[in-house]
């Protein structure tokens, strides 16, 4: 079912202070990813112990990030299974941050930014020596190890531009971003074979240049299960 527009702005300053953790956003995005785990599987992931990872769950849970889920698998019944919670999860705009508030968003940004840098970063590193591995002749076994399918080595979608708009008309530009995520969410059950996790970004922002009047910055965070190509 599409979420409703505007989304669910998070204002708990205890809430943010969760989020902004990096082994927390590690963990969240880890659930994202791969789906529901344990601790253990989280803890052997991201080279933490299960204790500090348990940890981190639960306050993720304190604040609705992630849930109790059913048990994945038989030998795992006796473990406790987390998933993230999908949401369209936004932020106060600056012109409603106390100087507070403004530190932990830094903070979240800095993180969030660092880890999708790095990402990015990782896949142009496997895509280039995949595209190696095929010039060498060894396209079969590339493409047998899901590491070198030439159609999605080549499925970059990237974009820059500018617009000369009213802060209205960004808000709306970014409501029909987000209704365009939406027309695409869709259950695992109905996810096609071949399909990937495809990550995407908006980011967009006044110009800060001579004469440009202040406006607040439209800033939000969609966290969804990645087979929405969020």
């Amino acid at each position: 079912m599409p979420e409703k527009p505007g989304g669910t702005e998070i204002t708990e300053l205890a809430a943010l202070k969760a989020l902004a953790q990096p082994r927390r956003q590690q963990i969240l995005q880890h659930l994202t990813l791969h789906g529901p785990a344990t601790s253990a599987i989280l803890a052997r992931a991201l080279g933490l112990n299960t204790g500090a990872t348990s940890y981190h769950l639960r306050e993720l849970a304190r604040y609705g990030f992630v849930a109790d889920t059913e048990p994945q698998e038989p030998a795992g019944r006796r473990a406790r299974w987390w998933r993230a919670v999908p949401g369209d999860r936004r932020f106060p705009p600056p012109s409603r941050r106390t100087p507070e508030l403004r530190l932990v968003m830094d903070e979240l940004n800095r993180h969030a930014y660092a880890a999708d840098l790095a990402l990015f970063e990782r896949l142009q590193r496997e895509s280039a020596k995949a595209a190696e591995r095929a010039a060498d002749g060894q396209a079969a076994d590339a493409e047998a190890t899901g590491a070198g399918a030439d159609e999605w080595a080549d499925a970059f979608a990237y974009s820059r531009g500018a617009l000369r708009l009213t802060p209205p008309e960004l808000r709306s530009f970014f409501e029909e971003y987000i209704a365009l995520m939406n027309r695409y969410k869709r259950t695992e059950a109905d996810t096609p074979p071949d399909a990937r996790t495809v990550h995407t970004r908006l980011l967009a922002f006044p110009d800060p240049g001579p004469g440009t009047p202040g406006a607040d910055a439209l800033t939000a965070r969609t966290d969804r299960p990645e087979t929405d190509a969020s």
